[in-house]
């Protein structure tokens, strides 16, 4: 496929949400659509204060086409409930829309993105944030944040920090939920998702300024 090609060759003449959902279906910007189910666009309200970016649909939003309603799913939706946050007043999305996987006997086992994939993917994203206009971005884990804030960017010194960003008034980067599963043991598990309730926590009472 030319490397040149991107999401933009399939771009609806209207960049409205619904069409913009609907053509993301036919794209072909990478080779990630030949072997995914669909692809999972982002889901919430279009006049959210808050957006959340992961990295890319698992293997049941991959089945399912909503984003985070597996285990990953779970968990950041029980930080949105220890917060205080209603999950249908925030957008949820990812920055790549097809699910990269590798078999493992019979199950699907997630696959980083390429940069390349990654590139050709970011302009549904970009569409997205247009349109939403998110007072506080949150980058869930290290891919979504190095396509936001540059490839420089680490969890390990950076979450939870403001950072500048030209997409939102406020940008903050945490954990990705998949990385709190991956975690050695309980203890370790805990105390990654002490540190993401706390940073959506902090990112919800900055949304909720009326200031911004």
């Amino acid at each position: 496929m030319s490397e040149d090609k991107s999401a933009l060759d399939y771009f609806p003449p209207q960049l409205a949400h619904t069409s913009l959902s609907a053509a993301a279906q036919h794209c072909k910007g990478c080779d990630l659509y030949k072997d995914a189910t669909q692809a999972v666009f982002g889901e919430g309200s279009l006049s959210a204060k808050i957006m959340f970016v992961g990295e890319q649909p698992g293997d049941e939003e991959d089945l399912s086409g909503h984003p985070f309603v597996g285990p990953a799913g779970k968990i950041l939706r029980k930080a949105f409930d220890e917060t205080g946050l209603d999950p249908t007043a925030a957008y949820i999305t990812n920055v790549v829309k097809h699910f990269k996987w590798k078999p493992r006997g019979k199950r699907r086992i997630h696959e980083k993105p390429r940069l390349g994939e990654i590139a050709a993917c970011t302009p549904w994203l970009g569409a997205e944030i247009e349109i939403v206009k998110p007072s506080v971005l949150v980058c869930l884990g290290a891919t979504a944040a190095q396509t936001l804030f540059g490839r420089d960017f680490r969890i390990t010194r950076m979450r939870g920090q403001w950072l500048a960003s030209e997409f939102a008034p406020r940008s903050i980067a945490t954990y990705h939920p998949s990385a709190i599963l991956r975690a050695p043991n309980s203890d370790a598990r805990d105390k990654m998702y002490s540190e993401l309730s706390s940073d959506i926590a902090k990112a919800v009472a900055m949304a909720n300024n009326s200031a911004i």
